[in-house]
């Protein structure tokens, strides 16, 4: 009995918690890190911590790049959800949204595939030029917080 109390414990705080303590526990540092005067900026000052890791992550000693990339990812992904709903409402936002979909699906086979470096690689080049993309969606919507 006293191992399903545990269990189910241990599930509750899992969901209470959106699992990010439990499995990139570093996000909320970055995103405190990146913060600016508003959700867009800090969007925007996430990407360059992104670009840095990504080189990170194209070498032998890819695993630190790939944690930091996986955290601030997260990062990337609690900071859109703190759009103004107005701005959340526009074509650049909706763009910009479309763009981290696309994100998620390479990282997720990167991150599946992360030994391979071949394969790593490959889709490094395919998140870093998405990361492109959205500093040039998010840039219009900058300094237009309501």
């Amino acid at each position: 009995m006293r191992t399903f109390t545990i269990a189910v414990m241990l599930i509750v705080a899992t969901e209470l918690t959106g699992c990010s303590y439990l499995f990139y526990p570093r996000a909320s540092e970055y995103l405190e890190k990146a913060k600016g005067p508003t959700a867009v900026d800090t969007l925007l000052n996430l990407i360059p911590m992104l670009e840095k890791s990504v080189k990170t992550a194209r070498g032998q000693d890819y695993q630190v790049g790939m944690d930091d990339l996986h955290n601030q990812f997260h990062a990337l992904h609690d900071a859109f959800c703190e759009v103004e709903k107005p701005l959340s409402e526009t074509p650049a936002f909706a763009k910009a949204k479309t763009i981290e979909k696309e994100m998620w699906t390479i990282f997720k086979r990167m991150w599946w595939k992360r030994t391979d470096q071949a394969l790593r690689n490959t889709h490094l080049d395919l998140f870093e030029k998405r990361l492109v993309e959205l500093r040039e969606a998010l840039q219009p919507l900058k300094g237009k917080a309501t």
